[in-house]
């Protein structure tokens, strides 16, 4: 699968292109694209949520009284969820785009 950034240029490269030429070829293109793009949205908000859960678990054993500051593990976890929150906003937002370019393509087609 790719990572974001290599999807959100392919996406960038097909909302570059122009849009008064979008045939069945390219259109199919855009569609394969938009369901490569989700199905990573998909995978970035499960890696979400299961980041979310692992500093929880944490927090709640330091709460407990765990005797073992995880400060690292925690600092580590939180910036790995920050990025992925970046990374699924920045996703959504071109597939946006994109889903609106291919709408536009088929009310022209």
């Amino acid at each position: 699968m790719d990572d974001v950034s290599t999807l959100i240029a392919r996406i960038a490269a097909l909302l570059d292109a122009p849009g008064d030429g979008d045939d069945a070829d390219v259109c199919a293109h855009m569609e394969t694209t938009l369901t490569d793009g989700y199905a990573r949205a998909l995978a970035l908000e499960a890696e979400h949520w299961r980041l979310q859960r692992e500093i929880g678990a944490i927090a709640a054993n330091l709460a407990e009284g765990g005797v073992e500051p995880r400060t690292q593990e925690l600092t580590a976890l939180a910036r790995r969820l920050a990025a992925s929150e970046a990374e699924l906003e920045s996703l959504r937002d071109v597939l946006t785009l994109l889903k609106n370019r291919l709408a536009q393509a088929a009310r022209v087609a």
